[in-house]
């Protein structure tokens, strides 16, 4: 095949819009682009670059809790949640704290909810059940990473994962959506649990985003294991799903990845997440207390990956 560009990156549309201007490129190319037959189209630009890059080492720390089962304590369901975020960068507007109120003290607090909550079961489940908090998801997955590659309980032995990044913090919603919805069977468990609170699953309305390959979950999937991502709905109750997809996108503009991911004693509404961390509740119990495991779905390219090592003796 033939070699690989000598540099390779992301633009912005603001910049790629620019960059059609220059190369005298209609900018209808996009369209052009997404059907059959296209062909690459030369831009006729020449580029200088000057790159400066600073390498620090650091060293960063996955926290585990585990509830042991009562019945099949080395079969393990795990919760997971990211703990960072980006700290001290770059200033804007004054203001060079990157909190990371959403993304993911949100998914972290759930997390201690949920390990809090089986805590105080006065029946414990059959199964273990691992609370994973992972590092350095911001800088690449690489908490979540170490752990697929250095797993404390067998692969084999692993049930499934669940995934929790930026929670609700607006209103309560009619659906959820699962990101990477049709991978495996846990979305039937979502489902049944979804419907026990009246609400249905949804798939992701943009999968064109990769956001299934953007999360901590995708590193279990890599190593075979079942994981479920869901994220809030988008019909929020008494407004809408258009206010909702008005929310989810000013999350993503004004507020991701930046210092202003702040708490909000004003605008925050803690109704949705209670609700959506009742169904993750729900979700784990059920496979705490059963002795299936899920499996992939036809398609899915893990499917050969789980199959082969759940196989082996």
């Amino acid at each position: 095949g033939k070699s690989r560009a000598l540099i390779e990156g992301w633009l912005t549309q603001e910049s790629t819009h620019k960059l059609f201007k220059l190369a005298g490129i209609a900018e209808d190319v996009m369209q052009s682009a997404k059907k059959r037959g296209f062909k690459a189209v030369g831009l006729g630009l020449d580029v200088s670059l000057t790159l400066n890059s600073i390498t620090k080492k650091s060293t960063s720390h996955n926290v585990v809790a585990v509830l042991p089962g009562t019945k099949r304590a080395d079969e393990y369901l795990i919760y997971s949640a990211h703990w960072d975020h980006f700290g001290i960068g770059e200033a804007i507007k004054g203001d060079s704290i990157y909190n990371g109120a959403e993304d993911n003290a949100s998914g972290t607090a759930g997390l201690l909810t949920l390990a809090e909550a089986f805590s105080k079961l006065k029946t414990k489940p059959e199964r273990s059940v691992m609370f994973l908090s992972v590092t350095s998801e911001e800088q690449g997955l690489l908490g979540s990473e170490y752990y697929g590659t250095h797993p404390l309980v067998p692969l084999k032995q692993t049930v499934a994962d669940i995934n929790m990044d930026v929670l609700n913090n607006f209103s309560r919603t009619k659906d959820l959506v699962v990101v990477g919805y049709g991978q495996s069977e846990m979305d039937d468990y979502a489902k049944r649990a979804a419907a026990k609170q009246g609400r249905i699953i949804t798939p992701e309305p943009d999968p064109s985003g990769g956001w299934y390959y953007r999360s901590d979950h995708f590193n279990f999937a890599k190593v075979g294991v079942p994981s479920l991502y869901p994220e809030s709905g988008i019909d929020a109750i008494g407004h809408g799903e258009a206010w909702g997809k008005a929310k989810a996108a000013d999350y993503t503009k004004n507020r991701y990845h930046s210092p202003f991911d702040e708490y909000d004693a004003k605008t925050w509404v803690f109704s949705g997440m209670v609700e959506d961390v009742r169904f993750l509740f729900d979700v784990g119990t059920t496979l705490a207390n059963e002795s299936v495991f899920p499996k992939w779905k036809t398609g899915s390219e893990f499917k050969a990956i789980r199959e082969k090592y759940r196989s082996s003796k």
